[in-house]
């Protein structure tokens, strides 16, 4: 079997709802998706949803690479991921978005292949998941808790709320969803990089009454001693999310205790493969990971929520990007309970069970 032909589309889709964070606003999501052929009438589906801030890359920039990446491995054998993705880490060491679209593609064709839904494919089982929802920074704690109140009501029971404002303006949003949630709701919070240490201190000692799950990314992606200082320093769990991209990171947070949970986001990690390595190196240090997103349609969750059925390390579920699209462009994979909110439900069919339609689709390039 060997690869014939990708495709390359552009994927842009509104959102009901914006999502402001300190470091800046996803406004909709503007993503690559790729579609690797092969000989023998196989094919795999992968996207790329860049967020700039964060992952250093673009829609434009992931269209041109993912180019480059069909010359490359066009006419080699897909079932070789390590040596596919060799090929593809060998001609950059940036654009992990796209580099995740085209590893999420070959473990669809490895799935279909075998016959297997990717999280049997990935050696797991079908385990119970629950995203959380988020709510972003918004202007006032009235809003903050109207939004609070609506994912209530439809039945989440875990809730993140993204923080990281000047002084301590994030304790009263913080303070007024607990108090609104009641004790049975998980509440964590993501500042985004948004705090310095000692406003991380004073916030984080401000709500350790409030109950809070964990405190995510706090500080600058790069601050791995002032986290390592924060978490000996205050009783809520740190997570980090943008200092970990890779297995090296995993391993320094761990190796230091810098941290007490790791995020994984494939767009970060570059795809599952790297992201198994993370989990693995997190397993081993008795160190829960979360599986989390930027703005991926359901293909996208779909490959991440195989991946966490695979892996029961992954404990933290925010998965929940899909939520505020205004169109749905995919056919098949993952699907939300609508009547017990955050439960996901996983497809058994086999690779990732989920298509494009690619009518919702804007062909850019062929490469064969």
């Amino acid at each position: 079997m060997k690869i014939s032909q990708i495709d390359i589309y552009q994927l842009d889709i509104e959102l009901t709802r914006p999502t402001r964070v300190p470091i800046g606003i996803l406004a909709a999501a503007n993503n690559v998706v790729v579609r690797i052929q092969t000989d023998n009438g196989l094919h795999g589906w992968g996207e790329a949803s860049p967020f700039t801030p964060i992952t250093g890359d673009s829609q434009a920039s992931g269209l041109a690479t993912a180019k480059v990446f069909g010359a490359l491995i066009c006419n080699t054998d897909p079932l070789a991921i390590d040596a596919r993705m060799a090929e593809i880490g060998s001609v950059t060491i940036g654009e992990p978005s796209i580099r995740s679209a085209f590893d999420m593609a070959l473990h669809d064709i490895a799935g279909k292949h075998t016959s297997l839904p990717l999280y049997r494919f990935l050696g797991g089982e079908q385990r119970d998941l629950r995203t959380d929802i988020t709510i972003g920074m918004q202007d006032s704690v009235a809003e903050t808790v109207e939004h609070c109140e609506q994912h209530l009501a439809a039945g989440f029971d875990a809730i993140k709320l993204k923080v990281g404002r000047a002084g301590l303006e994030d304790v009263a949003h913080v303070a007024a969803v607990r108090d609104r949630a009641g004790p049975d709701i998980a509440i964590k919070i993501d500042s985004n990089q948004g705090w310095d240490y000692p406003t991380a201190v004073s916030n984080l000692q401000a709500m350790a009454p409030l109950g809070l799950q964990y405190s995510e990314q706090p500080l600058a992606a790069w601050d791995f001693e002032n986290l390592r200082r924060l978490r000996r320093q205050v009783a809520i769990p740190i997570c980090a999310d943008e200092s970990v991209f890779d297995d090296r990171d995993a391993f320094k947070l761990t190796s230091t205790g810098a941290v007490d949970y790791l995020n994984i986001k494939l767009g970060k990690s570059g795809g599952i493969r790297t992201a198994l390595r993370i989990e693995a190196i997190a397993r081993a240090a008795a160190c829960k990971c979360m599986i989390g997103c930027f703005a991926e349609s359901r293909l996208a969750l779909s490959a991440s929520a195989h991946l966490a059925s695979a892996r029961p390390g992954i404990h933290f579920i925010d998965l929940d990007s899909a939520y505020t699209f205004k169109s749905d462009p995919v056919l098949g994979g993952i699907t939300y309970d609508q009547e017990t909110g955050g439960v996901i439900h996983l497809p058994d069919g086999p690779g990732l069970g989920a298509e494009f339609d690619t009518e919702a689709l804007q062909h850019v390039a062929l490469v064969t």
